[in-house]
Formats: structure tokens, C-alpha cells, sequence
């Protein structure tokens, strides 16, 4: 069971460490995202062999954090408990860079405001690439939803003149206004849609029970990372 809980200036949530770097002789500063919104906070002593926190705070794991939030600009980390690791993002190259897109791109949305929803999209990403879905289909559906927190949705209902999308038509996307327009010779049709449309407005392991043809997937994230200036 997820715990956030803030009394006075200490703070338990769950979180992922989005970014560490080494500090002083043997600290540590975590950017951390968190259902509460993202925090800097300082892990002291974690490089040290015999520290209690050490071994707890890994990239790729979601950690059970305890906080105090002092006069420093930085929080202290007075606790940690790792609860899952998702240890077999490490085993494959494209699933460890995708990894580190999402952690990228959470840092730096959440600088700007605060959204339960980039917790919940860290954890679904990471859940799915540690359990070997389809690294498009995870890119993708981060992507759409990022920008969906973001305020920057594609209109999937609705052309470019307001009219509502119709089955059996083909469309081209334009990227200025983010809605499709009418097009013989578009590339989109009434199945790139529709999956458009659940990629948006479902969970990731729900999505990736609907049998989909990999080229689909492919030609839906082209356009996505185009909308997404990737």
C-alpha cells in the first residue's frame, strides 16, 4: 500500500530517483519524483560501505522514502526502503536508454508543476520495460501521456476544421495545429486512430493485451516523437 504522509517538516512517500550525483567525500543528491511532486534531497553518507542507505536508493527502483525538509535547499534523506528493483532494464540496451528518456523527460516536466500522474507514469513505463513489452509501444504511450499532463494533447476526435473524425476516411496529421485533416492519400486511417485513442486514455498493461501489428506501432511512434519534437 502506497503511504505519503507529511507531519510537520518530515515526509514519507513512495518515489523513484530520477537523477543522483555524487556530493562532498561520500554523499549523494537525488532528484527524486515522488505522488507528492519532485524533490532534491541529500542521502548522506550513502557512498560510504557501511551506510544504512546504501543499496537503497538505486536507479530503476521504487523506494519507500523518508524525508525531512529543514532550512537547507536540499531535503535529508533519513530513511529508505527499496521495494521493487526492476533489475532487467539493465539486461538490454534499448529498454536502459528508454529508461533513462523517461527519468529525463519526468525531471524536467515536473520542474514546472507538480502531478500525481508523472509518479504513476514513471511506474507503469518502468513496470512494463522490466517486464519486456514492446519498447515502441512504451514510448509511445509515455509520450502521449506526458503531453497529455502537459496541457499539449492531440486532438483524436476532431479534424483541423472541427469536424468529427469518420471510420473509412484517411487523414494526415498536422503538426502545427496537432489534429488531422482530411487526406485520400493519408497515412492514418480508422485502426491508427482508434489505437490512438486507447493509447491516450488507458494504463500501459492495458494497452499491451490488445494484439497490434508492430508496424502500426512503429508508424504510430513516428508521429508521435514528431509531435513530441523527439
Amino acid at each position: 500500500m502506497r503511504m505519503n504522509t507529511v507531519t510537520n517538516n518530515d515526509i514519507r512517500t513512495q518515489g523513484f530517483v530520477l537523477r543522483r550525483t555524487n556530493y562532498g567525500e561520500a554523499d549523494r543528491i537525488l532528484n527524486i519524483i515522488t505522488p507528492l511532486g519532485k524533490f532534491v534531497v541529500i542521502a548522506k553518507s550513502v557512498r560510504k560501505s557501511k551506510s544504512k542507505l546504501a543499496g537503497s536508493v538505486e536507479m530503476f527502483s521504487l523506494i519507500d522514502f523518508n524525508i525531512h525538509q529543514g532550512r537547507s535547499e536540499f531535503g535529508v534523506v533519513t530513511g529508505a526502503k527499496m521495494l521493487e528493483h526492476y533489475g532487467e532494464i539493465l539486461h538490454d540496451y534499448r529498454r536502459m536508454e528508454l529508461a533513462g528518456l523517461v527519468l529525463k523527460k519526468i525531471s524536467q516536466a515536473a520542474e514546472s508543476a507538480n502531478s500525481e500522474e508523472y509518479f504513476n507514469i514513471t511506474k507503469q513505463c518502468l513496470v512494463g520495460l522490466n517486464a519486456g513489452l514492446n519498447t515502441d509501444l512504451i514510448e509511445a504511450w509515455f509520450l502521449l501521456h506526458l503531453m497529455k499532463v502537459m496541457g499539449e494533447e492531440m486532438n483524436l476526435y476532431r479534424d483541423i476544421n472541427g469536424e468529427k473524425l469518420v471510420e473509412n476516411e484517411n487523414y494526415s496529421f498536422d503538426n502545427t495545429a496537432l489534429a488531422f485533416m482530411a487526406n485520400d492519400g493519408g497515412e492514418f486511417g480508422t485502426n491508427e486512430i482508434k489505437f490512438l485513442r486507447l493509447l491516450v486514455t488507458s494504463k500501459l498493461n492495458v494497452v499491451q493485451r490488445v494484439k497490434v501489428d508492430d508496424s502500426m506501432i512503429r508508424e504510430i511512434l513516428d508521429l508521435v516523437r514528431v509531435v513530441a519534437h523527439l
